[in-house]
């Protein structure tokens, strides 16, 4: 099962291709978008080096990767102007490959939520559209069995978007951290949804 496009009412979701790194090298030449991850901007290398890592995560699962996220203007800021790659405004990264990284065991079945927007389009509520949008196709098309979301502790937006979105906050962890930046000595947090979790809440509210 390919990536497939997915559609939420302000936002077009593209998988993530070759044809987007420009975009993926412009998104992470903000520092600000950065600064829960970096302490500073990416550089050209770094961002080629990033998108080929994240290539070849989609490639681990089926259905499973990143998405490309666009709207027209309008659309974004609350027209419901239909999006398209080809005219639409790039608004930002949204992630969902298998769980990876030191604390996470290879297990197919866990996939891992994240958001990249530009700065511009912060606080309108597009991370939780796009979030929900990527859940639904999580559990209902792909069949997993959990998904979870970390972040640094201090990063209040980013866990703004786990709670609305649904996910529940499961610990507070202290990885080592060659380059810390401000805020790590309080952790990293880690939300999940589980398929029992959604279930539920769509059997309650369908």
């Amino acid at each position: 099962m390919a990536q497939p496009i997915l559609r939420t009412d302000r936002l077009l979701l593209v998988p993530l291709a070759d044809r987007h790194l420009e975009l993926e090298i412009r998104l992470d030449s903000d520092p600000e978008v950065l600064r829960y991850l970096y302490d500073r901007a990416r550089t050209r290398d770094e961002v080629v080096e990033s998108h080929a890592r994240r290539m070849a995560l989609a490639d681990k699962v089926d259905g499973l990767g990143f998405w490309m996220a666009f709207g027209t203007d309008g659309g974004a800021r609350g027209s419901t102007a239909p999006a398209s790659e080809e005219g639409g405004e790039f608004v930002g990264l949204m992630m969902l490959p298998p769980a990876h990284g030191p604390d996470q065991p290879d297990d197919p079945t866990v996939a891992e939520l994240g958001y990249r927007l530009l700065r511009r389009y912060w606080r309108l509520g597009l991370a939780s559209e796009a979030s929900r949008a990527l859940l639904e196709h999580a559990f209902d098309t792909v069949g997993q069995r959990r998904v979870i979301a970390q972040t640094m502790t201090v990063n209040a937006g980013s866990r703004g978007v786990m709670a609305a979105v649904g996910m529940r906050y499961v610990r507070t962890y202290f990885p080592t951290w060659d380059d810390p930046i401000p805020g790590t000595d309080q952790g990293e947090v880690e939300y999940e949804l589980t398929r029992e979790m959604w279930a539920t809440r769509h059997a309650t509210h369908p």
